[in-house]
């Protein structure tokens, strides 16, 4: 966190971001918290964070890479429009296949496009394709560390003018 006070932060977290977590958000969280890896997961106030962001750009074709249980995915599904679209990726089926029947539960499960494996093959091919230069609104990245700058190369090529990519 970047407070100095964890007593701080959790006080934010209780008072100012878990009542305004939707009750699909917090059951996903719950459920993530039981997992062995659950640090991997995206933190409820930078989900709302998330959430905010792709409302204030008007989102609506997005990709995430890293999804882990889905709690970031969630966040998203539930912020772009209804015939909006996410283009999803991870190397663990597993871990998504997790969080899923919350995601269906929340009724946006439409939304995703899961593919399981490596994104760095999956971009090249989109960009070796021609089909997708400047066409997502926004893309976020929570995945292996060591790629991001080999996502970033490419990634520029895929988000639109004035689109946004995301780090963490």
């Amino acid at each position: 966190s970047l407070l100095q006070s964890d007593a701080l932060y959790q006080y934010i977290l209780e008072t100012s971001v878990y009542p305004r977590e939707p009750e699909c958000m917090k059951e996903l969280r719950e459920l993530t918290a039981k997992h062995p890896w659950n640090i991997m997961t995206t933190s409820a106030d930078e989900g709302q964070f998330l959430n905010m962001l792709l409302k204030l750009i008007n989102a609506k074709n997005t990709m995430e890479i890293g999804v882990y249980t889905g709690y970031s995915l969630l966040a998203t599904a539930l912020a772009i429009p209804e015939d909006g679209k996410i283009l999803a990726m991870d190397i663990n089926k597993e871990n998504y296949e997790l969080g899923l029947p919350v995601i269906q539960k929340a009724g946006v499960a439409h939304k995703i496009d899961f593919k399981e494996g490596p994104a760095l093959p999956v971009l090249d091919q989109m960009i070796e394709d021609g089909n997708h230069h400047g066409s997502f609104d926004f893309i976020f990245v929570d995945a292996d560390k060591d790629n991001y700058i080999n996502y970033h190369k490419r990634l520029i090529e895929l988000v639109k003018v004035g689109g946004l990519i995301g780090y963490d």
